[in-house]
């Protein structure tokens, strides 16, 4: 009996031999309790590029970690380069293919179909050679409001960024304290602006400060002027291209008188001595009533003077009031991805989990941005005050403005506060619109 069945046995085993040498597929299943292992990601260098900024670079470092602790198999080798290295960089690594997610400031200065014998902006000349990915339809992008989209990231319909962030340099803090005490109300036109000021001044407080000893923090603080004359500022610039809109017209002649009015009478005297980086100091000190500039200068502001009570609202340069609700800006960081990367999906999954709303909060808190994300809100002082006004959020002129080749010196009129004395040579501002168009015109000439 024991030899029957050993030999039925070794039957057995003989047949299980030669279908395995047969090429049989039939294998035994493994026990329940010991599943086949998953087989691993390969390794994976994520390389990103982004430009210095303290607390972004931060922000940053703890992302990296977050991204690497979700996709262990990836391992991101982040650089760090000047901003003003950033572009010239960006491009000398995406001819080397060796960068796959990029940080690229928002689109602007576009070569448009008006302009003549004008050099594209680099981010256009990379589209163009087909070294940025194409992200239209990525669900990521649908995180970041539209118009985000639209002015930041997109070209010829198609999207190659999400911005991240945005700033204002239109409008003014208003020492809310100062103008209670005066007893005038923040002023929503140019007229109640100018009387703002004279009740400031009869009251022996000052009307305006800014850093005039750096020259731009001038023109930079008259922006909202420019914009409350002109809300369509990419209008604006194709008009002065076309020859439709002159700096020596009508509307822009009334423009650069109240250019000089504000640089020069409502600026408060020894501001050609002061920094733009002192300027909050100063503000804070509580004896002036407004400070033109951009909202990067709030958290200066409020670690000068935690309990100054001010506001920031657009400046408010026309007499019709419908055209003093606009902040005028530009858009800072924005995120891309090389097209010949060879790690596409983890770039992609990497601005997948940045987007991600609650990252994208803890990002925007970590750098102040205005959010470009609809779900987002800035927290803080400043973000309770823009609040009401990013719906009408709009880009500025310098972001579309390319001056024609061959234009002197004085043809970008957006500068011209800053052109008058003390700050520069001219004192009528008749005579400096109409430079300001002969400089133009010059360069227009040149390039028919």
């Amino acid at each position: 009996m024991k030899k029957t069945k050993w030999f039925l046995l070794s039957l057995l085993l003989l047949a299980s031999i030669v279908l395995v040498a047969c090429g049989g597929t039939t294998e035994p299943a493994a026990p329940a309790e010991e599943a086949a292992p998953a087989e691993e990601a390969s390794p994976v260098t994520l390389r990103v590029l982004i430009h210095q900024n303290p607390p972004m670079v931060e922000f940053m470092k703890a992302f990296n970690d977050k991204f690497e602790a979700a996709y262990p198999n990836v391992t991101v080798d982040m650089s760090v380069v000047e901003a003003g290295d950033l572009s010239t960089v960006t491009q000398t690594r995406l001819t080397a293919n060796d960068i796959d997610v990029i940080d690229i400031f928002g689109f602007s200065n576009a070569a448009q179909s008006y302009m003549k014998n004008v050099d594209p902006p680099n981010w256009q000349t990379l589209i163009e050679a087909g070294l940025l990915m194409d992200l239209t339809g990525q669900p990521f992008v649908d995180n970041y409001d539209e118009a985000t989209i639209r002015d930041a990231g997109s070209y010829n319909g198609k999207v190659y960024s999400i911005n991240l962030g945005r700033v204002s340099y239109s409008g003014m803090f208003v020492n809310k304290d100062l103008l209670a005490e005066v007893g005038v109300e923040v002023p929503t036109t140019w007229t109640e602006l100018v009387a703002a000021c004279d009740a400031v001044t009869s009251a022996d407080y000052s009307c305006m400060t800014a850093g005039g000893a750096d020259g731009w923090p001038i023109f930079v603080g008259s922006y909202g002027l420019l914009g409350a004359e002109y809300p369509d500022q990419a209008g604006l610039v194709e008009g002065l291209w076309t020859g439709s809109i002159k700096w020596n017209d009508a509307k822009s002649t009334e423009l650069f008188d109240r250019y000089q009015i504000y640089a020069t009478q409502m600026m408060e005297s020894g501001v050609t001595g002061l920094s733009h980086d002192a300027a909050p100091a100063r503000y804070a000190a509580g004896d002036v009533a407004f400070m033109p500039t951009g909202v990067w200068q709030a958290p200066a502001l409020e670690e000068a003077a935690p309990e100054f009570d001010w506001t920031y609202v657009p400046f408010p340069g026309s007499d019709n009031p419908e055209d003093n609700q606009y902040l005028f800006g530009k858009y800072d960081q924005g995120w891309a991805i090389a097209a010949d990367s060879p790690n596409q999906e983890a770039a992609l999954n990497y601005l997948t989990m940045f987007s991600e709303p609650d990252n994208y909060q803890e990002f925007a808190n970590a750098v102040g941005f205005i959010p470009t994300q609809s779900t987002a809100t800035l927290n803080s002082k400043l973000g309770e005050a823009v609040a009401p006004y990013l719906a009408n959020y709009r880009v500025g002129f310098e972001q579309f403005w390319v001056a024609p080749k061959g234009a002197g010196q004085w043809s970008n009129g957006s500068q011209a506060a800053s052109w008058f004395q003390p700050y520069n040579e001219w004192d009528d501002p008749v005579a400096l619109a109409n430079q300001a168009q002969e400089d133009l015109q010059a360069g227009l000439d040149a390039n028919q």
